[in-house]
């Protein structure tokens, strides 16, 4: 499964594990990367030390590339930029925000910037301002989403620029690899299925979640505000979605989930806490590690692609 992509960051398969905050943390991360495929550190809210700690604890496990994905909104953002710079990460991944004031400091560190984008005016903007690749995440992923779907954004964004671009959103077996790759993409970014990996450190009430997740469980919340989450249904997004719907002012909405992804990934809480999944989780029933999940994956796609043309 060669692809430009695969050439790119120097790994085997093109398969990025999703930068999901408090949930990719460096055991994810090396095992994905020993595997073959790229696996991200989420640096989500945290502060730059603790990034330091887990990147180093991420060469410890795996002398394959590796990357970190950096929320821009973090307050944190500037100092976790410096550090993967500083520590010589050789992928660094965004959301949230623009990474423009970055990049040069990047690419004078040799990394490779791949942007998360959901519109084609940001897909080019980041390529104009030099990005390697993109991700281009539809409103099926789990967390922080868009407004267009997989099967839509894909093909526009491919059409619209001249670097490669990663699938991502609604991907969880070699279908949906096998899919991307016919929209025009040359890799896919998945964050659903590894959560439910043998490696992945949250809580088992969360895995457990997913693995009984039914295709009707997903519910998005906060479109109110402008901020629209993807989560399975549970008694925190009942009364959230009630609250939209009597007009609730941003801020009583924000204390109702206040902590509330930690609360579910930590503690367990997948009652009031946020499960932030895809919408692929009713379709994510085994428990396996990252190793077999991906040799199922490249097994998968080949049955269906292989020696068609779609790999380079």
């Amino acid at each position: 499964m060669q692809t430009e992509v695969t050439r790119l960051l120097g790994i085997d398969v093109p398969v990025i594990q999703g930068g999901m905050a408090w949930v990719a943390e460096y055991h994810l991360a090396a095992a994905v990367s020993n595997a073959g495929g790229l696996g991200l550190i989420a640096a989500a809210s945290a502060p730059a030390d603790w990034v330091r700690d887990q990147v180093r604890k991420t060469k410890e496990l795996t002398d394959r590339p590796f990357g970190v994905n950096i929320m821009l909104m973090s307050p944190y953002a500037d100092e976790v930029a410096q550090v993967i710079a500083e520590e010589g990460v050789p992928v660094v991944t965004t959301g949230a925000g623009n990474p423009e004031k970055y990049m040069a400091m990047w690419k004078e560190a040799g990394m490779k910037v791949i942007p998360v984008v959901a519109s084609v005016a940001l897909a080019k903007r980041m390529e104009r301002s030099g990005a390697d690749a993109l991700v281009a995440e539809g409103c099926e992923a789990g967390g922080h989403i868009g407004e267009n779907t997989t099967m839509v954004l894909v093909p526009q964004i491919v059409d619209a620029v001249g670097i490669p671009v990663i699938a991502a959103g609604g991907i969880g077996d070699g279908r949906g690899i096998a899919a991307a790759f016919m929209l025009g993409a040359k890799g896919v970014q998945m964050g659903t299925h590894f959560v439910v990996t043998e490696e992945c450190q949250v809580h088992e009430n969360y895995k457990e979640r997913i693995l009984k997740a039914k295709d009707i469980d997903s519910r998005v919340t906060g479109r109110s505000t402008g901020h629209p989450v993807r989560a399975l249904r549970n008694a925190m997004t009942k009364e959230y979605l009630e609250l939209e719907k009597k007009g609730a002012s941003f801020e009583e909405l924000e204390q109702l989930t206040l902590g509330g992804l930690r609360k579910a990934v930590v503690e367990g809480d997948v009652t009031n806490g946020s499960v932030m999944a895809g919408q692929i989780a009713g379709l994510v029933k085994e428990h396996l590690t990252c190793k077999e999940l991906i040799d199922k994956l490249v097994k998968e796609t080949d049955a269906l692609i292989g020696g068609k043309g779609f790999y380079e």
